[in-house]
């Protein structure tokens, strides 16, 4: 095989790939996902400005 073939192949898997599915699964919501990231930041901020008792 050689890498223009290859290359062409990776191409079209991916471009069929995306046309299916969307790049989303159905149960992932966005806001959730924004929400609990950011809750999770929030908590490790909590964590080190508790444990920095450097000041």
């Amino acid at each position: 095989m050689s890498l223009s073939t290859t290359t062409h192949n990776l191409v079209v898997l991916a471009s069929e790939g995306a046309e299916q599915h969307g790049g989303n699964h159905d149960s992932l919501s966005p806001y959730l996902t924004g929400g609990g990231a950011f809750c999770v930041l929030l908590l490790l901020l909590w964590v080190t400005t508790r444990l920095n008792r450097d000041r």
